[in-house]
């Protein structure tokens, strides 16, 4: 496997991961209260429109030409990084709330004990609140899968390393039975962020003509780059806070 294969099978499993843990929770949690059937309804009609999409947009995506396709890929894996990137820094800093499994848990375990109960052997609102979740998280997933996959001509890479990460996380879960709260899920989202905001910024300057000296190589500078200044923001962010608080007291 090349150095590029591994970053992409890294980047998709991770962001695969974090993604499919928060979709567990809310299935484990209407499953759970209301039932399977009609929970497991939603998530596979919502399974079954996102391999519709990742089969419909992937050979449309790589048969664009390079240097388009990288811009285009560029600009989006920016949006999406720059996002995860930004709420993980707040969070690390202590800025944000961490994202707790259990707690989410419990709040979608008690919006589903108050929602109104079915009137036959279908639920809707399982149904409902299933499929918007999976579909929701794995629209996600299915962007990085399409991404990566379509820059590299690799999307059948990226739809594997994705599919890994779901199983394993559904065995994992299953195994048991609750929220998987000891996964490390914001500092995997830290490590997405860093990765999807360095591949955009690589990417998309060498889509709108912009040559990187050394070319691919330097691809871990721009991740060094972006890590460094992630942390720096985290300890600044701390400091203030600090600074703050002292003010205060």
């Amino acid at each position: 496997m090349s150095s590029a294969d591994f970053s992409l099978v890294i980047s998709v499993f991770l962001a695969s991961t974090v993604e499919a843990v928060e979709a567990f929770t809310i299935v484990l949690a209407l499953g759970s209260t209301r039932g399977w059937r009609s929970t497991l309804l939603g998530v596979g009609a919502a399974t079954t429109i996102l391999a519709a999409l990742v089969v419909a947009l992937g050979p449309a995506l790589t048969s664009l030409p390079i240097g388009i396709l990288r811009l285009i890929v560029g600009g989006l894996l920016l949006v999406f990084g720059l996002q995860w990137l930004r709420k993980a820094i707040l969070r690390a800093a202590g800025a944000l709330a961490t994202h707790d499994e259990i707690a989410a848990f419990e709040r979608e375990a008690q919006a589903a004990a108050r929602a109104a109960a079915a009137g036959g052997d279908f639920d809707g609102y399982s149904f409902s609140v299933a499929l918007k979740a999976v579909l929701l998280e794995g629209l996600e997933v299915a962007f990085i899968v399409l991404t990566f996959g379509a820059n590299q001509s690799r999307v059948g890479l990226a739809a594997t390393a994705a599919g890994v990460a779901v199983v394993m996380v559904l065995i994992a879960g299953l195994a048991a039975h609750a929220p998987l709260s000891r996964v490390p899920e914001n500092t995997m989202k830290f490590a997405v962020g860093i990765l999807l905001t360095s591949f955009g910024t690589f990417w998309g300057a060498e889509g709108a003509g912009a040559p990187w000296p050394g070319g691919d190589a330097a691809l871990p500078v721009v991740v060094v780059l972006v890590a460094g200044c992630s942390l720096l923001l985290v300890a600044e962010l701390r400091r203030a806070q600090g600074r703050a608080s002292e003010v205060v007291s």
